[in-house]
């Protein structure tokens, strides 16, 4: 691991992106991951990627804008110089309730990798916490997902495995072939740092990244994300997180 990226939605309540920018090529970042804020003109953030040396190989895109603005996804990829796609997320009330939408839900990022494997880009799912909670039958949202979606990537949030309930390096060892992309994150100890959701700048928590490094070893990940939902001091998480898996 050489290259570390930075999901740009952990500084989203630290505007302007320029500063962001700046930021990050200070503390020793070389790329960044995209998310909807920083589309809305891409040509700018790619003038200012290009002025602070950073690159944007990766970004998320939501399944609506997936699915029905296909040309408006490539265009901001083409500009960004993207290689990556991942969908990072289904809100609450698209969420299925049954195996079945489950199921359903896995067949249409099967379609939407065809759309975009065929435009050149890898394309994936970026997991969240409730997609590893048992259903009602006992089946497991995110199984059901792989299975209808044999072709898919994983970009892999690890810390949001753990939060639901779920083994990491269980998941790691069984769909290490899908593993392209990594959120690298931590999780408080319990009661600490409720006023960041109970995250943790990595290494400062609970979550063996050293451990879990070794097992991504075995995988094709390309890209190892910083990620902090919710940092009260976004560089202060940028600066500890990056000395953390340099160390490595």
């Amino acid at each position: 691991m050489t290259d570390f990226s930075y999901q740009l939605y952990s500084s989203r309540n630290f505007p302007p992106l320029d500063q962001t920018l700046e930021m990050l090529q200070r503390n020793g970042y070389v790329q960044v991951e995209g998310y909807g804020a920083v589309y809305g003109d891409a040509a700018a953030t790619k003038a200012a990627l290009d002025a602070h040396n950073l690159t944007m190989p990766s970004g998320h895109f939501s399944i609506d804008l997936l699915e029905q603005e296909e040309q408006k996804v490539l265009d901001i990829a083409g500009t960004l110089g993207m290689k990556a796609i991942y969908c990072p997320h289904l809100a609450v009330d698209l969420r299925p309730t049954d195996a079945a939408g489950w199921s359903a839900f896995g067949e249409r990022l099967e379609a939407a990798h065809a759309t975009y494997s065929k435009a050149g880009y890898v394309f994936g799912w970026h997991n969240h916490d409730f997609e590893f909670k048992a259903l009602a039958d006992g089946s497991i949202p995110q199984r059901l997902i792989f299975d209808a979606a044999p072709s898919i990537s994983w970009e892999a949030d690890i810390a949001w495995i753990i939060r639901g309930g779920a083994d990491p390096f269980q998941w790691i060892e069984d769909h290490a072939s899908r593993i392209t992309a990594v959120h690298v994150k931590d999780i408080a100890a319990q009661g600490q740092n409720t006023n960041e959701d109970g995250w943790a700048d990595v290494g400062y928590g609970t979550v063996d990244w050293k451990a879990l490094t070794s097992a991504l070893r075995d995988t094709p990940v390309k890209y190892f994300i910083m990620e902090h939902d919710n940092p009260s001091d976004d560089e202060r998480f940028a600066r500890r997180s990056i000395a953390t898996v340099k160390a490595f």
